[in-house]
């Protein structure tokens, strides 16, 4: 998988002209711009897919697959083509494009030093990073506007069902007793909670625990948790799983509990943090993301790389003398 990841990269990096290197490539130490992420429309630092040629184009998507599942991939490129739908209901007056997506380098897939990219635009954004053989992919974003396009009461199109049918199912199955624990406020907040801020500030979890609830109710909590983390590929998701501390989730919803109208769940970890809202237009309007505390940005990653470089020094110092 890491093999497919570094080809893919490097396949994209052997299409680029200078001019365009200049524009995309920055050192992985520009932790500024490494953690200056977001899901809004806008510009962004690198190239836009719709400046590039077809060949580079198709480049960056092959970048995309490596690190996505297939119904991931699948889900991050309904979001990119709702662009043209979202700028067809507006009237063109914001002039949204499916093109408008951005891609940045840091560092290059050559020798022994961490490296990454991100992928970026409206209602999408994966953050990679790459050390010492490790992969780490988050924070990852994925929203979607409209969240469902219907025919006659039929939905048409809806990439982040399955984001919402699985929580509604688990207040379903936990009963009355656990549901009230699970709901923490009639009101939904503005947007996720942590927004696009470089690091998750701390909270007290709220809400339902595993222990509080039934084996079957319980298990459709991890299976929440599962849907997120499988955005990865299987490879990487297996391993982010084998970190998460089951017995230590908390998900809580806020909002509406009918069809149609605003509501918010979120599911909480030592290092996990799941955040999901669908608030705007008429509940039509989804945000989700998927942050782990101290690795988001593969923060974790590199701090491990920059120790292990340091004892790899003092050992050579000592040894000479």
């Amino acid at each position: 998988m890491l093999h497919d990841v570094t080809d893919a990269t490097r396949r994209f990096i052997g299409l680029l002209d200078a001019d365009q290197r200049e524009h995309a490539m920055r050192a992985v130490t520009d932790d500024d711009l490494r953690h200056r992420w977001g899901y809004a429309p806008g510009t962004r630092p690198g190239l836009v897919l719709g400046d590039l040629r077809r060949d580079q184009r198709k480049a960056v998507h092959g970048m995309l697959a490596t690190v996505l599942s297939p119904h991931a991939y699948a889900q991050a490129a309904a979001v990119m083509a709702l662009e043209d739908v979202l700028d067809r209901r507006e009237g063109g007056h914001r002039d949204r494009h499916s093109g408008d997506y951005w891609t940045i380098l840091f560092g290059t897939p050559d020798g022994d030093e961490p490296w990454g990219w991100r992928i970026e635009g409206h209602h999408l954004s994966v953050n990679v990073v790459v050390a010492d053989g490790r992969v780490s992919a988050t924070p990852f974003f994925l929203g979607a506007n409209p969240a469902r396009v219907t025919y006659r009461g039929r939905v048409i199109g809806q990439p982040l069902e399955l984001e919402e049918e699985l929580a509604r199912e688990l207040l379903d199955r936990m009963g009355p007793t656990a549901r009230r624990l699970a709901v923490v406020s009639d009101l939904t907040p503005h947007d996720i909670r942590s927004s696009n801020s470089p690091r998750i500030n701390p909270s007290e979890p709220v809400g339902v625990t595993p222990a509080q609830l039934d084996k079957p109710a319980g298990e459709l909590l991890v299976d929440i948790v599962r849907l997120y983390l499988d955005r990865l590929r299987h490879e990487l998701a297996d391993k982010e799983f084998a970190q998460i501390d089951q017995e230590r989730l908390h998900f809580s919803w806020e909002g509406s509990l009918r069809r149609g109208e605003g509501h918010y769940y979120r599911v909480q970890g030592p290092e996990l943090l799941i955040e999901y809202d669908n608030t705007f237009n008429e509940a039509n309007h989804i945000h989700s993301v998927w942050r782990r505390h101290s690795g988001d940005f593969g923060d974790d990653l590199l701090a491990a790389h920059c120790d292990a470089s340091r004892h790899t020094v003092a050992l050579g110092v000592a040894r000479n003398g």
